[in-house]
């Protein structure tokens, strides 16, 4: 009896035996789950690209060399009181308020063409649009879907600090 409390102590178990069972360690599969989760969560994109302002580069043609650019028409917004001010060229401003948008959105453009064919500019001429800092960006947007939706396609943002 004495030798088989040994042999339990030494072996841990009442028949001796040295036989092993084989089993499925969870612990080290339950980690590199975790492992792959993390990286995928790492590595995946959330956020869509940002791609929502249709600017493109002008396309390059062979044939087509124009060794003067036509100078810019500067479109000024500032902000107002109830919407904002449009300074087209030197001359002409269109205030746009939050009442009637469509009607200011018609107005400004019927001044835009009317100053494209004052200066007899072409839809490709370049147009530079400078804004105030504390101008609303639903503003800036407004005003950029008109030119754009207009035909005007060489839009630029003048960079203010």
């Amino acid at each position: 009896m004495k030798e088989q409390l040994m042999r339990r102590d030494i072996l841990g178990r009442p028949d001796g035996g040295r036989q092993r069972r084989l089993s499925l360690r969870m612990a080290p599969m339950i980690d590199m789950i975790f492992l792959l989760v993390i990286f995928f969560l790492v590595a995946a994109k959330w956020r869509p690209e940002e791609e929502f302002l249709p600017l493109r580069p002008p396309a390059a043609a062979a044939d087509e060399h124009s060794p003067v650019k036509p100078e810019a028409l500067i479109i000024q917004i500032q902000p107002a009181e109830a919407g904002c001010l449009v300074r087209i060229g030197s001359q002409t401003v269109v205030a746009m308020g939050k009442e009637k948008i469509e009607e200011d959105m018609a107005e400004l453009m019927s001044q835009i063409e009317k100053c494209l064919l004052d200066q007899k500019r072409y839809a490709a001429d370049p147009i530079e649009i400078v804004c105030e800092a504390d101008l609303k960006w639903e503003h800036l947007a407004r005003i950029y879907n008109v030119l754009y939706g207009a035909g005007l396609t060489d839009i630029t943002l003048r960079m203010t600090e």
